[in-house]
C-alpha cells in the first residue's frame, strides 16, 4: 500500500537530485548520477553490496554486474541503497560547489615528487604521487589544527590524517566527506577526540577503543592467532592461541580444537578460547609448522 506514496516523492526528489533510479537487464537496483552509476548487486550470503562504475551511455535496463566493480559497503535493503543514492548525488553538488582547483606543481612530498595537485583554498592543498599522497598545510593553516593533532611536518598523509585537515577546516569539505573524516577520527584517535569533544564514546563508536577494551579484558585469555580447517576431526577448526593474542615469536602457544561452526561467529578482534569447553589439542596438525616440530623435519 505504501508503493503508490514512493512513486509520488521519490521523482521529484530525484529530479532535484539530478538521480535517476531503474532495474539492470539482471534484475537488481540500479542509479545513475551524471556519468557515475551505482547499482545494487547481490552477494552471495544473501545480502547486497553498493558497486559503482562510470561514464556509460547505455540505458540502465541493459546494465549487468559485469559493468560493475568495487564494494563500497553493504546494504540491507533497497532503502539503505536509495539512501546512499541520494547522499553520493548530494556529495557531488556540493563538490561541484567547493571549486576545488587540480593543477600541477612541483613540490617533493614525504610519499615521492608531487604528480598532481588539488588546491581547496589558499595554504591547502592536496597532493598525489605515484604511491600514496596527503595534505600539506602552510604554516598559518597548521596553527589552526587541535594541538592535540597537529603535526609539525605539516603533512598529512590520505589514510586516516586527511582527517584532521577536514575536521580542522570542515568549509572546505562536503557533508559527507566531514561524515567520513569524524568516523576516521573517532577510529583512529578517539582519546582525542573525547577530549575535544567533551564527552566518551561508547561501545562500537570507535574500532580502536573498542579494541583496546577487548584487549585489557582478554590480556590473560587464550586468543586465537591463527586457524585452519582441520582434515583430522570433521567440522572442527584447527586453531592456534596465545595469552592475549600476542603475536611474538617468543610467545608461549597452545592448539585447541574449535567447532567450525563456533569459530564462525569470532568477533572482530579475535576468538576467545573458552577453557572449559575448548581442551587443548596436541593430535595430528594441518599447520606445517606444527608438523614439522612433531616430526623434526
Amino acid at each position: 500500500m505504501n508503493a503508490p506514496e514512493r512513486q509520488d516523492e521519490t521523482p521529484s526528489i530525484s529530479e532535484t537530485m539530478g538521480v535517476e533510479f531503474g532495474i539492470s537487464a539482471e534484475g537488481f537496483p540500479v542509479a545513475r548520477i551524471g556519468d557515475t552509476h551505482l547499482a545494487m548487486v547481490p552477494a552471495r550470503d544473501g545480502a547486497s553490496f553498493l558497486a559503482s562504475t562510470w561514464r556509460l551511455n547505455r540505458p540502465l535496463s541493459e546494465l549487468t554486474r559485469a559493468d560493475f566493480y568495487g564494494h563500497d559497503g553493504r546494504l540491507e535493503d533497497e532503502a539503505a541503497f536509495r539512501a546512499r543514492v541520494f547522499e553520493t548525488a548530494q556529495h557531488k553538488r556540493e563538490l561541484s560547489a567547493l571549486r576545488r582547483i587540480q593543477t600541477r606543481m612541483t613540490a617533493s612530498t614525504p610519499w615521492g615528487p608531487s604528480q598532481l595537485a588539488t588546491v581547496y583554498a589558499e595554504g591547502i592543498v592536496s597532493h598525489m604521487t605515484a604511491g600514496h599522497g596527503g595534505f600539506h598545510l602552510s604554516a598559518e593553516r597548521n596553527l589552526r589544527v587541535s594541538p592535540l593533532l597537529r603535526k609539525s611536518s605539516h603533512w598529512y598523509e590520505e589514510d586516516a590524517e586527511w582527517a584532521i585537515v577536514a575536521l580542522s577546516f570542515p568549509e572546505l569539505f562536503t557533508s559527507y566527506e566531514r561524515k567520513c573524516a569524524d568516523e576516521t577520527f573517532r577510529n583512529s584517535w578517539p582519546t582525542a577526540w573525547e577530549e575535544i569533544h567533551g564527552r566518551e564514546l561508547g561501545s562500537g563508536q570507535s574500532w580502536r577503543k573498542d579494541r583496546q577494551a577487548f584487549e585489557r579484558r582478554h590480556a590473560g585469555d587464550w586468543v586465537v592467532v591463527s586457524a585452519i580447517y582441520s582434515s583430522h576431526h570433521a567440522d572442527m577448526t584447527e586453531v592456534v592461541a596465545t595469552r592475549g593474542g600476542v603475536r611474538d615469536q617468543r610467545a608461549d602457544e597452545r592448539r585447541f580444537l574449535v567447532p567450525s561452526a563456533e569459530y564462525a561467529t569470532r568477533g572482530p578482534f579475535g576468538f576467545v578460547i573458552d577453557g572449559e569447553r575448548h581442551a587443548v589439542y596436541d593430535g595430528p596438525s594441518d599447520f606445517i609448522g606444527w608438523r614439522r616440530r612433531r616430526t623434526g623435519t
